[in-house]
């Protein structure tokens, strides 16, 4: 059984904390981008970062935004977003991960988040991290009450190399305890013939927490993330092309309604938590 929440569809209104791609409650897909934005807000003064550091995937994942736009179009689908930065507060990690608020991010010292104390990060729960995570309920509420169980699928980018060693990679999947939508999406992009396809590459899906854990794996809907390599979406084509394959092999990822099986629901939510339910050092930038 997908559980519902208190969350109601007239809860998602405009906001600063997300942005909303309209798109019919009985869609089969419901798309998040978690880490769409680089925005900060004047009155944090950039966090004391240089501005070309706000363009670095420490700030968000390059190409995520319009991936999620266009694919969202061209699918009929409903979509949130984010819009703050992930270095103000991650909407993809939980209320307790000590990464929530990073004070180092891949060699740069953050200044703005050095004495962010309970206070502070409270702060930014209240006015970025809570208000993405109402949405996205909101949208899933809707999707329930029309009859429909939506698969999530979250899209973010990762970056062509890490700490100067290539990644082969032009796509992963990754994924925890569920497999409803994350093998049949590995099989498909494999299919492809002309990707190499990660499985929990170059980060692990099992965070306890994050994102698909809190709207994913705790309600029994079947979910994945999507990473494609950000230079693969660096332009408008790779976009446009990226957008094209996935609207080709994504609904035959849902074929027999293999996410709306109740009985596997349940199995994934008592499932034991994949290894210790975090992520490798490295992936503290997805």
């Amino acid at each position: 059984m997908v559980e519902a929440t208190e969350t109601t569809p007239s809860s998602v209104s405009a906001s600063n904390a997300f942005e909303l791609v309209e798109g019919p409650a009985l869609a089969p897909f419901l798309l998040v981008c978690d880490h769409a934005s680089n925005d900060i807000p004047a009155e944090f003064a950039n966090l004391g970062l240089p501005a070309a550091e706000l363009e670095r995937h420490i700030a968000y994942d390059l190409g995520s935004a319009a991936l999620t736009r266009a694919l969202a179009k061209r699918l009929g689908a409903p979509a949130v977003l984010s819009r703050f930065s992930r270095l103000l507060i991650d909407p993809n990690r939980g209320e307790d991960d000590p990464t929530l608020v990073m004070k180092l991010s891949d060699g740069a010292v953050i200044p703005g988040n050095a004495r962010a104390d309970a206070a502070e990060v409270e702060r930014r729960l209240t006015r970025f991290w809570r208000p993405y995570d109402r949405a996205i309920a909101a949208m899933i509420d809707r999707a329930l009450a029309a009859g429909n169980v939506p698969a999530i699928l979250s899209l973010h980018t990762f970056t062509p190399a890490w700490r100067g060693f290539p990644r082969p990679w032009h796509c992963s999947v990754l994924w925890d305890r569920d497999p409803r939508l994350a093998q049949p999406l590995l099989s498909a992009l494999r299919a492809e013939g002309d990707l190499e396809v990660g499985d929990n590459e170059p980060y692990s899906g099992a965070l306890h927490g994050d994102c698909m854990w809190r709207h994913g794996t705790r309600r029994g809907l079947a979910h994945a993330i999507l990473e494609v390599r950000q230079d693969l979406v660096a332009a408008e084509a790779g976009v446009a092309d990226w957008v094209e394959r996935l609207a080709r092999i994504l609904p035959a990822t849902l074929a027999q309604d293999r996410h709306r099986d109740a009985a596997a629901a349940q199995r994934v939510k008592a499932a034991p938590k994949s290894g210790n339910g975090r992520r490798p050092v490295s992936a503290t930038l997805t």
